[in-house]
């Protein structure tokens, strides 16, 4: 696979802020993707810009081997070669920031908890391009086995409405409708169960139908200035408007479906679509259409200073992915988990430029 001419390689010393990146913590998110590589039944999927997994040999054998390290920034330096990447013309390269929400939660409906979060249909089937029925639309990765054949999934307000019932198992109960719709548009969540213990739901499937965000409903509809869009927010429009919660969020008939994930460690995130635990800060969302996961991203936002107080400046590695990530520059930082987490992911709206590290053996006309 040629690489795309949307990248073009640059020095490391052109890289604004690379002399203060120890590159630390992008190191230790990239060892999982190298550990994951390991025994993982087949490699990471080649994104079409053509950085290919197989390039990631050489860095991840040697990340594998190699703990602690005195210098990660030099491991990346000598495996890695930077290179812009050209955003559309029509776009420039953008971030965004996502988290893991903490919340209470039972396994049983009560009083207090009333709001299922759903694990998979028995009824949802994976389509591709030999199953899809003709009439429907190619975005569709699901679909709904019926005795007529495969139709689109039921969307989120028929969904809510009871399409379901019989058909999909209720993992958890939460507290808030508006906290239901969160977790979905994070992927995931961490559980305060009522019975005293934690628990995790990561992304297991969905309803097939493309995201609406609530955002720009409430922007088209000049109930929040678009420049003033946050997470924070559209909670406070919520909150106030209670009585428009189902007008506004069925705009968004996709739907998520969930499974409880047998993590040990609940210190670290959640295991994403890379198949590895996220890194808070050092974990990046992508669109895996045209990336491949394990590419670290060297991100640089001046304007964004929500982690840390600091011009954004960090190496960040390819690990989740998202329906609203879509284009060349356009990534999703994972903050963390917890309320202060989400304090941070929900004001990340800010243009960045983005850095791929290119593996030097793809560079090299190698990819052992």
């Amino acid at each position: 696979m040629i690489l795309s001419p949307l990248f073009s390689p640059v020095d490391y010393s052109t890289l604004p802020g690379w002399a203060d990146e120890t590159a630390s913590g992008a190191y230790i998110a990239f060892q999982r993707c190298a550990l994951h590589a390991e025994t993982a039944p087949k490699p990471y999927r080649t994104g079409s810009l053509g950085i290919e997994a197989e390039a990631f040999g050489r860095a991840f054998r040697e990340a594998r081997a190699a703990t602690p390290l005195s210098n990660p920034r030099a491991f990346f330096e000598r495996h890695f070669q930077p290179c812009l990447v050209s955003p559309s013309p029509a776009s420039a390269g953008f971030v965004t920031g996502f988290y893991e929400p903490e919340l209470p939660a039972s396994r049983f409906e009560t009083e207090r908890f009333r709001f299922p979060l759903y694990g998979r249909p028995d009824d949802l089937v994976d389509l591709d391009e030999s199953d899809r029925p003709a009439n429907m639309d190619p975005y569709f990765a699901f679909g709904r086995e019926t005795a007529e054949g495969i139709v689109e999934y039921f969307d989120r307000e028929a969904i809510e409405n009871g399409a379901l019932a019989g058909h999909a198992p209720v993992i958890a109960w939460l507290e808030d409708k508006v906290d239901v719709f969160f977790v979905h548009v994070q992927g995931a969540a961490r559980l305060d169960m009522e019975d005293g213990n934690a628990v995790r739901v990561t992304y297991a499937a969905k309803s097939g139908h493309s995201f609406t965000g609530p955002g720009g409903v409430l922007a088209g509809l000049g109930e929040i200035p678009r420049e003033k869009v946050t997470m924070q927010s559209i909670r406070a429009w919520f909150r106030a408007n209670p009585h428009r919660i189902d007008e506004i969020l069925w705009r968004n008939r996709s739907f998520i479906f969930f499974r409880e994930a047998a993590v040990e460690d609940m210190d670290s995130g959640p295991v994403a679509a890379a198949k590895v635990q996220l890194t808070a800060g050092r974990s990046i969302a992508v669109d895996r259409m045209l990336h491949t996961f394990g590419t670290p991203f060297y991100i640089d936002s001046p304007s964004l200073t929500a982690f840390g107080g600091t011009p954004f400046r960090r190496l960040m590695i390819a690990q989740d992915t998202g329906s609203a990530i879509v284009g060349a520059a356009r990534g999703d930082l994972f903050a963390g988990s917890g309320a202060a987490a989400g304090e941070i992911a929900g004001v990340v709206r800010h243009p960045a430029d983005f850095y791929a590290l290119v593996p030097r053996a793809l560079l090299e006309g190698g990819v052992s």
